[in-house]
């Protein structure tokens, strides 16, 4: 992934930080909700497809935002921070170069194949 998008996707992680910081939540709650989207992994234990359906469901940025968006509309607090968790997670993940996944196996993003360079830095 380019170096740019990297950047990017940092700066959103941040914020998604700084989002949580002034809602108050205290960082334990933060650092136990990190994690969850990364159980969605365990669908890749009945195939690829089910795999990268469950992985996209957990990491899907506009899925964080509804999610968000359904909490501040309704006034549940929960989901609003489940909501930013969500998105902050993905944004970490797209700066280690896991993006959203492919039926053809964990290893095929949406920025390419994990573990390949880039040619163009």
């Amino acid at each position: 992934m380019k170096l740019i998008l990297k950047w990017e996707e940092l700066v959103l992680f941040a914020l998604s930080i700084y989002a949580l910081y002034d809602m108050h939540v205290q960082w334990w709650v933060y650092l136990l909700l990190f994690l969850g989207p990364d159980t969605s992994m365990l669908g890749y234990a009945a195939g690829n497809r089910a795999g990268a359906i469950s992985y996209n469901l957990f990491h899907h940025k506009g899925i964080a935002a509804i999610v968000f968006i359904a909490g501040w509309l309704s006034g549940i607090g929960i989901l609003q921070v489940t909501g930013i968790v969500l998105f902050g997670h993905s944004c970490m993940d797209r700066v280690f170069g896991y993006g959203l996944k492919y039926f053809t196996g964990f290893k095929f993003t949406h920025l390419g194949e994990i573990g390949k360079q880039d040619s163009v830095k």
